[in-house]
């Protein structure tokens, strides 16, 4: 049975200075579990994330997230609404401890401790180095964290841009462990990835963008299934891409 849309884009533009990123971007997220967004470098994806959470303003088209229109929400409300977003650049304060950036992100100064085993369980090295500056962890503990401080409060979607780049493999089937586990609770994730094995073992759907615009949707698993799909959307396999 086809699961309800939490979140809707019709018809978004949005315009960078002179440049026009976002040309009429429609876009399904179901309720619950993982939908992926993949494309070529430049095709809009991380505008899509940010124009979702309000960092750059749709110039025209509309988005709804759990039948409410967002246009006139501001981040913060977007935010208070029950989204997250994870940048690329993962966002964290270097100079401060594990500890300090997830109090920061804590609504009331203190994260839930129940909550914050669960984190512990998806993420154990930030129990290790709780106390660390969290300039001092390793790329995939600073994304551990990112990911960490984005769901110390209960949040209905969290935006991810491309979580994996630069790790090594092993460090990569961490977070796959993590977000396969995360996807099992009531958080929806949308997630730009260009490593197309991690998003073939996370994603349930898939949209491809090119050139500002969403040029397929569907299921993961079907894209995964068919190499002359990939192939005509991407101009490569996925089995090779990442």
């Amino acid at each position: 049975m086809p699961r309800e849309p939490l979140l809707e884009l019709s018809g978004v533009h949005t315009h960078i200075g002179r440049y026009h990123i976002l040309q009429g971007v429609d876009l399904v997220v179901p309720e619950g579990g993982v939908t992926v967004l993949l494309g070529r470098n430049g095709a809009g994806k991380t505008t899509t994330l940010r124009t979702i959470m309000g960092l750059w303003a749709a110039s025209t088209g509309e988005i709804r997230f759990a039948g409410s229109s967002l246009l006139a929400t501001d981040t913060p409300g977007r935010a208070q609404a029950g989204i997250a977003f994870v940048p690329e650049n993962m966002g964290i304060f270097t100079d401060l401890t594990v500890r300090e950036n997830m109090i920061l992100a804590a609504r009331d100064g203190a994260p839930d401790p129940e909550r914050l085993e669960r984190i512990f369980a998806l993420f154990p090295p930030l129990e290790t180095f709780w106390a660390l500056s969290a300039g001092n962890l390793s790329g995939g503990q600073k994304q551990m964290l990112a990911i960490a401080r984005a769901i110390v409060e209960p949040r209905r979607l969290i935006l991810i841009d491309e979580p994996t780049k630069g790790l090594a493999p092993a460090i990569v089937k961490s977070l796959v462990a993590a977000l396969q586990e995360l996807k099992r609770t009531d958080t929806t994730i949308l997630l730009v990835e260009q490593n197309f094995a991690m998003a073939k073992a996370v994603g349930d759907t898939v949209a491809v963008m090119d050139d500002g615009r969403v040029i397929h949707a569907g299921s993961m698993a079907d894209l995964a299934a068919d190499r002359a799909l990939q192939e005509t959307l991407m101009g490569l396999s996925l089995e090779t891409h990442g």
